[in-house]
């Protein structure tokens, strides 16, 4: 291990990395839960979900300890697999946007390969960037408050406060307060801890008669039911690909709204990580990051394959990081924590959404913290980031949010006399938007 891992060379040894690799792993374990909720509203099985969920984990988990010897954990990204369930599958179907990821991750690898990938991270202006991870996580927290019933549709004003003295809604609430209070106190796996505490409080419920289980209503058995040790199959939803959208604008579009998302999440993910693990350069440039987004990108397609939304770098990995992670064993000992957690699919799967949302509305603040990066003196940058924010819940679409803030950003520009400070594909962008909006949206 120390000579494939260069553990002295990064100041750590086996323990640290060990420790490391639990500590990353119980602060995104929670993914093994809330994925297979969000992605289950499409009609997937919950149970095929959570294998594929895992396997992603571990496959991508591994590339990246194994090709770029770093301590990056990677998972279907959380807001990709909210665009994924709430539109591309209600619109289209859950087998084109696995065919849309499938696709994306071969883009991925052909532009990692020839060095594009970062040069297209180049063009477009960090206002943007900023807000679309603001704008994700403004969408996921309102799933969270929707899968909590805190909120509710009304037909007066679209959106108002739930029944509030509802046992999930009240169960949900005091998971958002506990699991703010264990971010607060920055324990170690708080989100996870969050929704189990949720989970536990929900079971108390159950026995004591609070909670009744109905399934009509969406309400059902928090007891677990099946075996520990068997792993759901994955025969279901591996390999349902879909490719007779494939020559269409919307399927294009579908494409590049993942493209562009994980393309941001990842690189911003990485540069945050890495920089607070030291590894950027005197240039700010990360070494061997051609290798790590290579990882990024077969997970990705691993993910798709297997039957999941998008895989990525995960921003959990700086719990790691701060615990003295260092290399990829690390990241391997995570992946062997997903490995282990595969045996125990009857817990995760008895875990309901009341339970996950407090961390859906926990990460979507998270996410939220991108948005002081957003220059707000200057308009011509500002208002297409906001405008890019606020699309995304309002439009209940991240995709929307995105193509708001390309053309607002373009126009506003061209007409305040900075059109040079607009990018040639920016420009080009704008024009497949609009077309979009005229011909087909």
């Amino acid at each position: 291990m120390e000579k494939f891992f260069k553990l002295k060379e990064n100041g750590t040894n086996v323990k640290t990395e060990v420790l490391a690799g639990i500590t990353t792993f119980m602060t995104m374990a929670y993914i093994l839960i809330v994925n297979p909720n969000i992605l289950s509203t499409t009609g997937m099985d919950r149970g095929a979900l959570f294998t594929a969920t895992a396997l992603a984990s571990i496959i991508g988990t591994l590339i990246m300890a194994i090709a770029a010897n770093y301590p990056f954990a990677l998972a279907p990204g959380m807001g990709l697999n909210a665009y994924f369930a709430y539109y591309v599958a209600t619109q289209y179907g859950w087998e084109i946007a696995l065919t849309a990821i499938f696709v994306e991750g071969l883009i991925f690898i052909v532009l990692t390969l020839i060095n594009v990938r970062e040069a297209i991270f180049n063009t477009i202006p960090n206002s943007l960037k900023y807000g679309v991870g603001a704008g994700i996580g403004l969408f996921i927290a309102l799933i969270g408050f929707k899968n909590a019933g805190i909120i509710t549709a009304s037909p007066a004003t679209y959106i108002t406060l739930g029944d509030i003295t509802h046992v999930t809604v009240v169960l949900a609430v005091i998971g958002v307060i506990l699991t703010a209070i264990l971010v607060s106190r920055k324990v170690k796996g708080a989100i996870l801890i969050g929704i189990l505490a949720t989970y536990v409080l929900g079971i108390i419920a159950q026995l004591t008669g609070w909670y009744v289980v109905n399934a009509d209503i969406g309400q059902y058995d928090l007891i677990p039911n099946g075996i520990i040790g068997s792993i759901p199959s994955i025969s279901t939803i591996a390999l349902q690909f879909d490719f007779s959208n494939f020559f269409s604008l919307d399927f294009f579009v579908v494409v590049f709204a993942f493209l562009f998302v994980d393309l941001f999440d990842t690189l911003g993910t990485l540069i945050g990580v890495s920089s607070k693990a030291g590894y950027l350069d005197e240039q700010g440039r990360l070494p061997r990051a051609k290798q790590a987004l290579l990882a990024d990108a077969i997970a990705t397609t691993a993910g798709a394959v297997l039957g999941t939304s998008t895989t990525t770098t995960y921003v959990e990995s700086a719990a790691g990081v701060a615990d003295g992670g260092r290399t990829g064993l690390t990241a391997v000992v995570t992946a062997i924590f997903f490995g282990l957690a595969l045996f125990f699919s009857p817990i995760f799967l008895a875990i309901p959404g009341f339970a996950t949302a407090p961390a859906l509305i926990i990460v979507g603040f998270y996410m939220l913290d991108s948005i002081k990066k957003i220059d707000f003196d200057d308009y011509t940058e500002a208002i297409p980031a906001f405008l890019a924010i606020i699309a995304m819940p309002f439009t209940f679409s991240i995709s929307e949010g995105i193509s708001f803030g390309i053309i607002s950003y373009t126009l506003i520009k061209l007409f305040t006399g900075k059109a040079k400070d607009v990018n040639w594909l920016m420009y080009i962008l704008t024009i497949l938007f609009i077309l979009y909006y005229v011909f087909i949206g």
